[in-house]
């Protein structure tokens, strides 16, 4: 059996493809939520066509604080532990695996898990590291626990796989991040150009721990933001646990008073490519728009001090590191008017890659 714990959309966009590929196998699968993020994920389900059905470990509000993470994270390990049943079947076999994704708290909870029941843990975007424990933090934290804790490791290029050297886990190189087929499939989607703005416009996206929750580097970002605005005018797409802190600390009545920066709730995947494909540049600190804007080939500024990804880093991805100079810089190299053709994709499946391993992985072990 294939468990297979998702915790945030961005984990159940990249997991998607993967998760239609071990459909398309017939392969035992248990899909399980849970339930750090809930909104959209219906929507998600059904815009990828995931036959299977999901059951939740939590049901509740969407997890947008640190209290709340600590509690959430702590409710689900015991309900994983105490009744084990809801994560994972009951009757383990040789071939019994968890599959986990990336550097959330619902990847720590799903590999903790998984190895108290004596169960083997996959990860999925295995061996991205940035290096420095504080940027991302807590993600760069939780990655390195997650190596130590697995015993198959996906990782997405041969830079990943060196970062995975001294760990007891096998490393199956899967070239590119299983994003790249979710990107595929939405791009078969009727493409139009979302209504946004009657003219050029960008993108800001917002929403990591270490952004939100320091008041200081928040302002700073959100005048970045406006000084974006200036030149552009700005699609700023609210993540719940963002929207809470700019109402928290004041800031987002200031940016609802801009006439030149437009608040839009978090959309469903599709959706959101479809406002992407649209935009001249996105401000983002999501390594997964990093990611994906690189295939599409989209101006990036990333809002981080560091990045665990390589990709775009030498083309479209600039490291922002909060300086008014490098977005200045960045604004000026935007060329007019953007194409809206999207390069050729890698034809590589990475979640074709990961599906054959799995199942060939209990016959080798």
């Amino acid at each position: 059996m294939i468990t297979c714990l998702i915790g945030t959309r961005a984990q159940l966009i990249k997991m998607a493809p993967v998760l239609l590929e071990i459909e398309r196998r017939n392969l035992p699968l248990n899909l399980v939520f849970s339930g750090q993020h809930h909104e959209t994920m219906d929507q998600l389900i059904d815009d990828f066509g995931i036959a299977t059905i999901p059951h939740y470990l939590y049901r509740g509000k969407e997890i947008t604080g640190i209290v709340q993470m600590t509690v959430w994270f702590l409710r689900c390990l015991f309900r994983s532990l105490r009744f084990p049943s809801q994560l994972m079947p009951t009757q383990k076999s040789e071939r019994d695996v968890i599959l986990v994704h990336g550097d959330t708290f619902s990847t720590l909870l799903g590999a903790v898990a998984g190895r108290l029941r004596g169960v083997d843990v996959a990860h999925i975007e295995a061996g991205l590291r940035s290096h420095n424990i504080f940027h991302p933090f807590p993600e760069e934290l939780t990655r390195l626990a997650v190596f130590r804790l697995s015993r198959l490791s996906f990782c997405p290029g041969g830079w990943a796989c060196g970062n995975m050297i001294g760990y007891s886990s096998k490393v199956i190189n899967t070239d590119h991040n299983t994003l790249l087929d979710a990107l595929r499939l939405m791009l078969t989607f009727p493409r139009h150009i979302a209504a946004t703005f009657d003219q050029e416009y960008g993108i800001a996206s917002i929403h990591r721990f270490e952004n939100i929750f320091n008041r200081a580097r928040l302002e700073h970002i959100v005048a970045l933001i406006e000084q974006a605005a200036a030149h552009y005018p700005m699609a700023f797409v609210m993540h719940p646990a963002t929207r809470k802190k700019l109402a928290y600390f004041g800031l987002l009545a200031k940016l609802e008073q801009n006439p030149r920066i437009k608040l839009l709730p978090r959309m469903g995947y599709a959706d959101f490519v479809q406002l992407m494909l649209g935009a001249q540049f996105v401000i983002t600190d999501g390594g997964g728009n990093q990611e994906e804007l690189s295939y599409l080939g989209i101006p990036t500024l990333l809002m981080r001090k560091a990045t665990e990804r390589q990709e775009g880093m030498d083309t479209t991805a600039t490291l922002c590191n909060y300086d008014e100079s490098v977005l200045v810089e960045f604004l000026s190299k935007i060329q007019q008017p953007k194409c809206h053709q999207s390069p050729p994709l890698p034809k590589q499946s990475p979640s074709s890659v990961i599906a054959d391993a799995l199942m060939v992985y209990g016959e080798s072990t």
